[in-house]
């Protein structure tokens, strides 16, 4: 991990852009399932789970639009309850997903999640 020593008397400053939490990010775009409108997100971050999860998000029928550093998401049009295997097992914490689905529409169809599969190795 880096880090940073200031040495002196004199005023430090700048600006500092500090990227969203991945883990804070996946159960919100999860949540944006429930409400059944447009969800507008500022500063998610731009990494691999939240691709995948937005691939999930598109093959259940939501509409995913990234502007700059913003994500409008529309769920109003889920045609779909069934997350897809691949995708599913892309990543651990794609089973939030699912329990977004139940939660609105009381039915969800989804594998076993993926991801981390070190717990094999024994």
């Amino acid at each position: 991990m880096s880090s940073y020593i200031v040495e002196g008397g004199r005023k430090l400053e700048g600006i500092a852009k500090v990227s969203g939490s991945k883990n804070a990010s996946l159960p919100i775009i999860a949540a944006s399932i429930l409400n059944g409108k447009v969800t507008k997100l500022y500063n998610v971050p731009n990494i691999c789970d939240i691709q995948i999860t937005f691939k999930i998000l598109k093959s259940l029928g939501c509409k995913v639009k990234k502007t700059n550093d913003k994500i409008i998401i529309d769920s109003g049009h889920i045609i779909s309850h069934e997350i897809p295997y691949l995708l599913m097992r892309q990543m651990r914490s794609s089973v939030i997903m699912a329990g977004a689905l139940i939660g609105r529409f009381k039915n969800a169809v989804f594998s076993y999640p993926g991801g981390c599969d070190v717990w094999w190795l024994h």
